[in-house]
């Protein structure tokens, strides 16, 4: 498989190393030096992409591979306001599209496991929610995008929490997400549900990239051959 990497930092580096080891070829890495190597001609040569940017970048990225006809995987957040006009653009070209807030199979595990506590504490109204999330401070959207999908997970099933806030609110229909930027962690998530009884809590803690690098290969390999939009849920038959 010829990859195409939008992004080559640290997980774009990553993304490489796993990539080189599952036998695959990298045919073009785009970063901030040299955007003007981001052209149709190029991106033709790979099989796919796999894109790592940021907020303010992402949405650009996405639409030129959309639009260049190259299966994309995208694991930048903080940009699904836009998610209509990608989504549009999609089923223009008849592509292929695969975002996820977090690749790690531990993560995505973990996005089953607290959709059931959900369901199971929604009910419970003796217990408050709340969540913290901590990353590295290179980290630019906060919350999180992982933080953001465990929240809207939870709000599908609570009805006593109306919205997630990023800043205590006081508001007990509030889902108040902490946020702690800390060098270094590649990413802790924390969800603890508490009453005056007692507390249940889940987390999960990266202890490095690989686990988001492989999981994005495997996206990779999934989408050749495929048209439309996919999640990790369909690379794990979850």
């Amino acid at each position: 498989m010829k990859i195409a990497l939008i992004g080559y930092g640290k997980m774009g580096q990553a993304i490489e190393a796993i990539a080189l080891q599952r036998g695959h070829e990298i045919v073009l890495k785009i970063d901030i030096g040299n955007r003007d190597s981001f052209t149709k001609q190029n991106l033709q040569q790979a099989d796919v992409a796999i894109e790592f940017t940021s907020p303010q970048s992402a949405v650009e990225n996405i639409l030129r591979c959309l639009e260049y006809e190259t299966p994309l995987v995208c694991g930048s957040t903080g940009w699904l306001a836009e998610l209509p006009e990608i989504e549009t653009t999609l089923y223009k070209y008849d592509g292929a599209f695969l975002y996820a807030s977090n690749f790690s199979l531990g993560v995505n595990i973990f996005f089953e496991v607290n959709k059931l506590l959900a369901r199971l504490m929604a009910g419970q109204t003796a217990y408050d929610v709340q969540m913290l999330e901590v990353h590295h401070t290179q980290k630019k959207d906060a919350p999180s995008g992982t933080a953001i999908t465990l929240a809207e997970q939870i709000l599908a099933v609570d009805f006593h929490k109306k919205k997630w806030v990023n800043q205590p609110s006081g508001q007990i229909a509030d889902l108040y997400i902490e946020s702690q930027r800390t060098d270094p962690a590649p990413g802790t998530h924390i969800v603890n549900w508490t009453s005056p009884i007692d507390d249940i809590e889940i987390k999960h803690t990266a202890h490095s990239r690989t686990g988001f690098a492989l999981g994005a290969v495997l996206a990779a390999e999934f989408l050749i051959g495929r048209k439309g939009m996919f999640t990790m849920k369909d690379v794990l038959g979850l």
